[in-house]
Formats: C-alpha cells, sequence, structure tokens
C-alpha cells in the first residue's frame, strides 16, 4: 500500500511534525521513533555535512548531494528546505523538478536575496514580491507530479513588521503557493495571527535558539497549524553530546563509556538484521 504524502498528511495530522534530520543515522531514527515525515533543512546540512554556517555557501549541487543520502536510507515522505531557488524563474523550476526526480514530496522556497541566510539572523534582505510570485508561479506550472507540495516562505516579519508578511503571504497563495510559512515570528499572537488572517495550509517552524518561541504540537494544532518543524532539535542535541563524549575523553575519566547507545542496537538501526538475512539466503555457504 501506498503511503500518505506529506500533502495528505497535512490534511489529516493536528499538526504534521517534521523532525528535523541532518545525517541518514538521524533519518532511520526519526522513523523508528514512530513520526510519519520528516524534514531536511539547509542550516542543519550545511553544517553537519559541510562544517559551514548557514549564510548561503552552499547551493543545490551540495544540498541535492547530501538530501539524496539521506532521502536514500529512509522511505518516509520529505519535505526539504528550497532556500530562495538559487536563481531566477528557471533555476527555481530546475531545483524543483531536480528534488522531484530525488523522491521529493514537498519543499518550501522563500523571498530572500542571494546569498541568503537562516532566517533567524542578522543580515537577510528581501526580494520583491512580484519577484517572488513569479518563481511560485513558474514553479506550480511546472510540476512534475501535480501533487508536489510548494510552500511559500517569507522572511518580512523581522524586516518589515507582520502586516507585510501576511500581505505577502496573501499574494503567494494566489500565485500558487499551496501553503505558507511565515519565518521568525515573535509571539504566540502573531503565530495564532498568521493562521486567522491567511485562509492556505500553514507551517510553523519551531527552531530552538531563534526569534520564535517554542510551542509544542498539540498547541500549534490547536492554533490551526497542519506542519510543525523541528528542524534542528536532533542537530543541537548530538552536537552537545558529541562535545560531552570528546571532553570525557580528553580528560582521561572515561566516565561516559558505556552511556551511549549499547553497539548491539545501533547495529539494528542500521539494519544488520536485514542484510544478515540476506547473506544467509544468498550468500555462500562454508
Amino acid at each position: 500500500m501506498t503511503s500518505p504524502t506529506i500533502r495528505q498528511l497535512a490534511q489529516t495530522e493536528q499538526p504534521l511534525v517534521l523532525p528535523g534530520a541532518h545525517d541518514a543515522l538521524s533519518a532511520l531514527l526519526i522513523k523508528q521513533a514512530g513520526f510519519k515525515g520528516f524534514f531536511i533543512g539547509g542550516f542543519q546540512t550545511a553544517g553537519a555535512r559541510y562544517g559551514l554556517p548557514d549564510i548561503g555557501l552552499c547551493q543545490l549541487g551540495e544540498f541535492s548531494a547530501a538530501f539524496r543520502d539521506i532521502i536514500n536510507a529512509c522511505d518516509l515522505p520529505v519535505l526539504v528546505d528550497a532556500d530562495n531557488g538559487y536563481g531566477d524563474v528557471k533555476n527555481c523550476v530546475h531545483l524543483l523538478n531536480t528534488y522531484e526526480r530525488m523522491g521529493v514530496q514537498a519543499m518550501f522556497i522563500e523571498d530572500q536575496v542571494s546569498p541568503k541566510r537562516c532566517g533567524h539572523m542578522a543580515g537577510k534582505r528581501i526580494v520583491p514580491s512580484e519577484e517572488m510570485e513569479a518563481k511560485l508561479r513558474a514553479m506550480a506550472a511546472n510540476r512534475i507530479n501535480p501533487d508536489t507540495f510548494i510552500v511559500a516562505r517569507t522572511d518580512a516579519r523581522a524586516l518589515h513588521g507582520m502586516d507585510e508578511a501576511l500581505r505577502r503571504a496573501e499574494r503567494y497563495v494566489r500565485a500558487g503557493a499551496d501553503g505558507i510559512f511565515i519565518e521568525s515570528m515573535l509571539n504566540e499572537e502573531e503565530i495564532a495571527r498568521a493562521v486567522r488572517e491567511v485562509d492556505t495550509v500553514h507551517v510553523a517552524n519551531m527552531l530552538e535558539g531563534g526569534m520564535t518561541p517554542i510551542l509544542k504540537p498539540s498547541v500549534l494544532g490547536q492554533m490551526g497549524y497542519k506542519i510543525a518543524l523541528y528542524g534542528i532539535t536532533l542537530l543541537l542535541r548530538v552536537t552537545r553530546t558529541m562535545q560531552m563524549a570528546l571532553a570525557d575523553l580528553k580528560s582521561d575519566d572515561l566516565e561516559l563509556v558505556g552511556t551511549g547507545a549499547p553497539f548491539e542496537e545501533y547495529t539494528k538501526i542500521v539494519g544488520i538484521d536485514r542484510w544478515r538475512r540476506i547473506e544467509e539466503k544468498f550468500g555462500r555457504k562454508p
């Protein structure tokens, strides 16, 4: 039986919770934890794969290589970060089709100027809304799969206020966006206001350490959000865990030895049982 798509899950879940995967292992763990989909963002991929901050240093070539590896490891439906499309309307369509051929079901594209940066960092700039609308029209008209879910993200809130962000959101929906993502809202009232004033599928970005307060999925669902991204939660946790393990090794104490996942559990997570079955059934007998 075919698994539900991101588009379908956005209508049936309250909301659809998408943890962020920064590598293949984290994608496997998300699936094994029982989530119905996952998210791959530029922030975590630039850092975990390339050791770089999310300030526009990586583009389609770098991200598509990383995304492909992660997607190949996990068959859950995925929503990916498409940044600003890395160019004009033709670049955006090329990006859309590249990701579709990789199996991506949903993506968001933003209205930042190149080089873009994390939406919770200072120094970002945005394009005229007409430029973003043209990109959305081109993408909506040139999907390989008509079910591909295109979300328009606006970074206007931090630069020009909530009214401008909502104005852009409405225009982006009219231009063909299937959903809206207003970045960097400052409080719960703004988060709730977005859903009240723009009739579409709304995506909430719960980025730890950012400008927006972190709300529980149940609270976001009550507000009317259909998709909730917790994009860097795993990345921040695993970074701190590795720092602690390295400090323990450096200190010569080795107090943390044995506190990680057991060896056998880890090998099961990465599929050792399946490969052993194949080996036993088809491999050379001793």
